[in-house]
């Protein structure tokens, strides 16, 4: 018996599935991604908030969602992490999936993303910022492919190029990451290089749970 392929299939099954349901100007966008921004409640959550008597006691994350970050990474793309909450638990997650930037507790989205592209020296129109709430209605206007959750309100899924079908915090991460890799051709070699773990450098100690 002949050992099954890896990755299971070609660059252009994964262009296909990728482009399918978008529109001209998603295509477009969605081809030129250099670096993903993530709010976290709501989408990287399901939003809601568990509280003890000290305050935020944790959050829960989606492990799917968490392979497709790294997906993204040994695919060549940059993460980022903005939030309006200063949250213990989310900067943990983003240290372990190694993003390359996070600001806490700003609510100041649009200044605070303008400050992630000066740092990680992206063009606007090559980011892509993904909310779930009025808050992140100016940090959307400012990149070129702005994405929301099917759970934000209308006036900010309106202002979007695309709105993913599933939810956040059940799969919405990993379905933007596999659309944005599949789109440029990165996501077959991205599974070669996460098998192979080719993603860490030299020196790297991954956590136990690399998703």
């Amino acid at each position: 018996m002949s050992a099954h392929p890896w990755p299971p299939r070609t660059d252009d099954d994964y262009r296909r599935e990728a482009a399918a349901g978008l529109g001209d100007a998603a295509l477009a966008a969605f081809a030129r991604v250099r670096l993903i921004v993530l709010d976290c409640d709501g989408v990287m959550t399901d939003g809601r908030l568990y509280y003890g008597a000290q305050g935020e006691a944790c959050k829960a994350f989606d492990a799917r969602d968490g392979l497709g970050l790294v997906l993204a990474r040994a695919g060549g793309l940059k993460l980022a992490l903005l939030t309006g909450r200063d949250s213990p638990a989310a900067a943990r997650r983003a240290a372990d999936l190694r993003f390359h930037a996070v600001k806490l507790g700003r609510f100041d989205k649009r200044r605070a993303l303008l400050e992630i592209l000066n740092e990680l020296q992206v063009e606007p129109a090559d980011a892509l910022y993904m909310g779930d709430d009025l808050i992140d209605a100016p940090a959307l206007a400012v990149v070129g492919a702005p994405v929301a959750v099917p759970g934000a309100p209308r006036d900010v899924r309106e202002r979007c190029l695309y709105v993913t079908a599933a939810a956040g915090g059940a799969g919405a991460v990993r379905e933007v990451c596999e659309r944005v890799l599949g789109l440029q051709g990165r996501l077959g070699p991205a599974l070669l290089k996460v098998a192979a773990r080719a993603w860490l450098a030299p020196g790297d100690n991954p956590s136990a749970e690399d998703a």
